[in-house]
């Protein structure tokens, strides 16, 4: 049966990955199992945000259509069946709860659920950001390293990240003992539950500065405009989204920086359409080119080509130039189609009035 999941989860197919975190984060938190909820429905919702939070099967699935199992026999979902246990949801998933759910509770779910920290604390991550970016058809064609001029939070300067003075030092946080999360028991109309949070004196870092950096006042952060190096693959088409882990935004203070997800926009070329790994265009002959046969220059991505018109070709006719296409993963590349469009003239000479004449008693 074909599955929608931006209908799923109430989004739509434009939705920003934010807006797809909140629609999940309202309807897991509606549907949860552990909530009263309906298990089967928290299954639905979760397999839906399991597609449309990852960047590449989102790709993928966009491309194959709405019909998940045939997604999937193309070359790349897992499938979502088998996560009965939902106290390991999480892992098998890779959504983390205490993302999640952080808005909601005003902290993380580890422990509600029986998925406590292990470990110490959980790193913590910069802010994911988005861009637009054109370029042109040859370019998405052969691919291009693009530069991109960027305002965003980076690391400081002047403290690389620690968030103290030079000369300085970082200590363990009071608070928390450097475990960069704190414990609280909330009651609720479900009981009382254990939370745990972001220590909010070290921002969940586990350790502060003895003397906060001056430059970025302790976040070891600051705003910058920089230029980065965008490198665009050969055969990427229009809506293709890049993702450069570490281009986001920084978290300072030992986190670790978001990713920058790179949205292309290709720039339409009139010569050409593209029909996957094929390229098309027209060409434009005489009725005595198209009768007896010649040979013209058409453009193609990698510049003009001589192309054969055997005697005969009808209007519509569809002529191929093998390897001129799309690059694919493999090395090789598609096909260029070109067809053949015959320009009968509308006006006549008295000469060559006689000579269309002559050709029509011949036939």
């Amino acid at each position: 049966m074909a599955k929608d999941y931006y209908n799923t989860l109430g989004v739509a197919k434009s939705a920003s990955a934010d807006e797809v975190k909140r629609a999940f984060r309202k309807l897991a938190q509606q549907h949860h199992p552990d909530k009263g909820g309906d298990p089967e429905k928290f299954k639905e919702i979760s397999e839906a945000y399991q597609i449309l939070s990852n960047v590449e099967k989102r790709q993928q699935y966009d491309q194959y259509g709405h019909t998940f199992e045939q997604a999937r026999a193309q070359g790349g979902f897992r499938g979502f069946e088998g996560f009965g246990d939902f106290s390991n949801w999480a892992e098998a998933t890779g959504v983390n709860f205490e993302d999640l759910f952080s808005g909601a509770f005003s902290g993380g779910l580890g422990d509600i659920f029986g998925m406590g920290q292990r470990g110490g604390a959980r790193q913590r991550r910069g802010r994911d950001l988005e861009v637009a970016m054109e370029i042109h058809f040859a370019e998405a064609i052969f691919g291009v390293r693009k530069t991109l001029t960027l305002e965003r939070r980076v690391e400081c300067r002047e403290c690389h990240g620690t968030g103290a003075e030079k000369g300085t030092d970082v200590q363990s946080c009071s608070q928390c003992g450097g475990a960069g999360r704190v414990r609280q028991v909330q009651q609720t109309i479900f009981g009382a539950f254990q939370q745990v949070r972001a220590c909010p004196a070290c921002e969940g870092a586990g350790k502060v500065p003895k003397t906060k950096c001056a430059t970025c006042r302790g976040s070891g952060t600051q705003v910058r405009s920089d230029d980065l190096a965008i490198e665009v693959p050969p055969g990427v088409d229009d809506g293709t989204v890049l993702e450069m882990r570490g281009g986001g935004e920084a978290a300072g203070r030992g986190g670790a920086a978001g990713s920058l997800y790179v949205r292309l926009r290709v720039r339409p070329d009139a010569r050409f359409t593209r029909d996957g790994e094929t390229i098309r265009s027209q060409v434009a002959v005489s009725a005595p080119q198209a009768a007896l046969g010649d040979t013209v220059d058409v453009p193609t991505v990698d510049g003009d080509v001589a192309l054969k018109i055997p005697t005969g070709t009808q209007p519509g006719d569809q002529l191929r130039l093998k390897h001129k296409g799309v690059p694919r993963r493999s090395g090789s590349r598609g096909d260029h189609i070109v067809t053949v469009d015959v320009k009968i003239p509308e006006k006549l000479s008295r000469k060559a009035k006689q000579l269309w004449e002559d050709l029509r008693s011949a036939e």
